[in-house]
């Protein structure tokens, strides 16, 4: 081995030092915080407005991490929509921006997601969930529900 060689072998030896193998990369969910509205009335004239949040950390990651979200029982990003008593439905949304523009979902048909973002080591990060109920739905009263899958890619 030359000298410029073993330099190397030494730098990278450091480097890996530094940066403890990516087989014992692992990103963790930390905590939820879920989107709930409350109380809604037929009645109302404004959005009905919520925040939730998902918390993660990671620790010898270097790839970047994704959150999406599914369309939920509806089937559709663009109205999704919560079960009630007796069938009726009432519409909502999910979005990744606190205008409530940019509907959360995998990243396909017009909707955001958050990320790609490459984690800071060892750090919570705290993204918040905005969701959503437009005013005026005349739906009868009961507890309205939804199940969506959150996928987290890192």
């Amino acid at each position: 081995m030359t000298l410029r060689n073993r330099a190397a072998a030494f730098a990278v030896a450091g480097l890996c030092g530094l940066l403890p193998g990516l087989a014992g990369a692992v990103c963790q969910i930390r905590g939820t915080v879920g989107v709930s509205f409350g109380t809604y009335l037929s009645t109302d004239l404004l959005p009905r407005d919520s925040v939730g949040s998902i918390t993660y950390r990671c620790e010898g990651q270097l790839t970047p991490v994704t959150i999406t979200f599914s369309t939920g029982g509806s089937g559709s990003y663009s109205s999704r929509s919560m079960a009630g008593p007796n069938a009726p439905r009432l519409e909502y949304n999910l979005y990744t921006d606190p205008t409530r523009l940019i509907v959360w979902g995998n990243g396909a048909e017009g909707t955001g997601r958050y990320g790609p973002v490459v984690p800071v080591f060892g750090e919570e990060v705290t993204v918040p969930i905005y969701g959503r109920i437009p005013a005026g739905q005349a739906v009868p009263a009961g507890a309205y529900a939804d199940t969506l899958v959150m996928t987290v890619t890192f």
